[in-house]
């Protein structure tokens, strides 16, 4: 609770002064001679961290682009995909945080390899991996002087700032080697909300966020600078140098609660959003297709589709999901009439805990792993490797082997179990995973079982995974039509911050000019995309 306490405390006060002037400024400006130690802004970041980049967070604006639910109440927004003014802001927020930091423990006498400038090293580089996926060229080597009040950085190329983020997730894997083995920083392990200070499970994320950055640039798989299955081949090859996640237990996720962290969706806001929120087609569909009792765990049925035809609450074809891209006035009368399946009650309504909010998982490095012995880059059983992931995400739900008891709402309080309708299902894992639909193959088809089960995995959360690998493959298909707006058609990126234009114009002009032709346009084919 102390804990909690001094971060609600510091949040307050970096929250309260940012009204008036930049964090940055609280550390610098000599009329406020101020100086945060690196573990409390180690804290803030951490506790921002699922929050950021447009907001990746469950149940934010990132998951209906990921196809996993739609808006079907107008007044409160739309499921249009508006990829303008991409996500700038980390530049002078996260990004400087994360480079005062690395400054305020050097100032504290730190040796030059210490946890904060490890955990830094991974920041930035998951920090660049998004927005440079997201937007493409983006400034990095000039910007990451912003403390020396640089202004106007120039572009480096997508390439290159992948070629920096696997030299820093290398160098944060050989630092967080050594720091393990020393005296452990109580700070930072207090401030350390994901593992504690736990400096073993900061090297194997920094090893599978690796693998992950490596697999998004499979198609430049050939690259003899990027050396992609060089890379794969030594990390899976030497487990004592470069130890991966091994259960759920290693996750990097956020823990929610009833107090200081409450989950996205609550009892709270259960009376405000609960209708006008529905879950997508794509989503739904693809569950039911596999008859996979996940759709059970995160959806109510169509109660319309119940009565008229006096199904079960677990029959698969009582779950339907809309459309993204359908008329936003016709889905509102759908889901109002009970023909769209809305957010399950039990597990999301219930209690302000629902879940853990997964960064980095053990099942998304799983399916990266089948994916990357499938394409040929490494040897391994890459069957192992999917099943492992598909059982690792399938318990998540609690769903075990035999009868397993699912709860739906179709009216009242969340909060009262009474209120909830019970209805079991029997479940084998061998059975589900032995059906033509799932169980491993060869070729084509083989790869897209991966990326399909990869993409199920990612259901609210790991922020826009989902929706970077579906543009990466086509896996799964995503819905289409008006309601995504940009003419019915998937954006491929995000636009720059027009600021951009008026205060960087030089720069973004040629970042523009090299990849675009001239045009900041969100169907601009990304470097890595080609």
């Amino acid at each position: 609770m102390k804990k909690i306490l001094q971060l609600g405390l510091m949040l307050v006060l970096i929250s309260t002064y940012s009204c008036k002037k930049k964090f940055e400024d609280l550390l610098t400006n000599p009329n406020q001679p101020v100086s945060l130690p690196a573990y409390l802004i180690l804290g803030k970041e951490l506790n921002d961290l699922s929050g950021g980049l447009g907001g990746n967070a469950p149940w934010d604006a990132v998951h209906r682009y990921n196809q996993f639910f739609c808006r079907n109440y107008q007044y409160y927004g739309d499921n249009a995909y508006a990829f303008n003014n991409g996500p700038f802001g980390v530049y002078s927020n996260d990004l400087k945080n994360i480079q005062q930091m690395e400054l305020e423990a050097a100032n504290s006498g730190a040796p030059a390899r210490n946890v904060y400038s490890a955990a830094a090293k991974f920041l930035k580089a998951y920090y660049y991996y998004h927005i440079t996926s997201l937007m493409g060229d983006v400034p990095m080597t000039q910007a990451l002087k912003g403390l020396e009040n640089i202004n106007g950085p120039a572009y480096d190329t997508q390439k290159d700032v992948m070629l920096q983020i696997l030299k820093w997730l290398d160098e944060a894997n050989d630092d967080f080697a050594v720091l393990k083995t020393e005296v452990a920083d109580k700070n930072f392990g207090q401030y350390d909300l994901f593992y504690k200070g736990d400096l073993s499970k900061w090297q194997k994320l920094a090893n599978a966020f690796q693998l992950r950055v490596l697999v998004s640039l499979s198609k430049k798989s050939g690259d003899t600078d990027l050396k992609i299955g060089q890379r794969f081949t030594q990390i899976m090859g030497n487990s004592s140098k470069y130890p991966l996640f091994s259960g759920m237990a290693d996750n990097f996720s956020y823990k929610y609660n009833n107090d200081f962290n409450r989950y996205p969706l609550n009892p709270s806001n259960f009376g405000f959003d609960a209708l006008r929120l529905n879950m997508a087609e794509t989503w739904v569909k693809n569950l039911t297709t596999l008859e996979d009792p996940r759709v059970f765990a995160t959806c109510e049925p169509a109660y319309k589709l119940i009565d008229q035809n006096s199904w079960s609450l677990t029959d698969f074809r009582a779950f339907v999901g809309s459309p993204n891209g359908e008329n936003q006035t016709e889905m509102e009368t759908k889901a109002q009439g009970g023909l769209y399946s809305l957010i399950g009650r039990y597990r999301y309504y219930r209690t302000f805990a629902a879940e853990e909010g997964i960064i980095a998982g053990y099942p998304e490095m799983c399916f990266n792993i089948a994916e990357a012995i499938h394409r040929g880059w490494v040897t391994g059983d890459a069957e192992q490797w999917y099943k492992n992931g598909i059982d690792a995400m399938i318990k998540f739900y609690g769903i075990t082997n035999g009868s397993n008891t699912f709860y739906f709402l179709r009216s009242g309080n969340p909060t009262n179990i009474a209120d909830y309708k019970t209805a079991s299902y029997n479940f084998n894992f061998d059975t589900y995973y032995n059906q033509a639909t799932v169980k491993y193959e060869t070729g084509l088809a083989g790869l897209n079982k991966i990326l399909l089960q990869k993409y199920l995995a990612f259901f609210m959360n790991s922020g826009w995974e989902a929706f970077l690998n579906q543009r990466r493959t086509g896996v799964p298909v995503f819905s289409v039509g008006a309601g995504i707006g940009n003419g019915g058609v998937l954006p491929k990126r995000w636009t720059y911050p027009v600021t951009e234009q008026n205060v960087n114009n030089s720069n973004w002009k040629a970042a523009v000019d090299r990849q675009f032709g001239g045009q900041d346009v969100v169907g601009g084919e990304l470097w890595m995309n080609k």
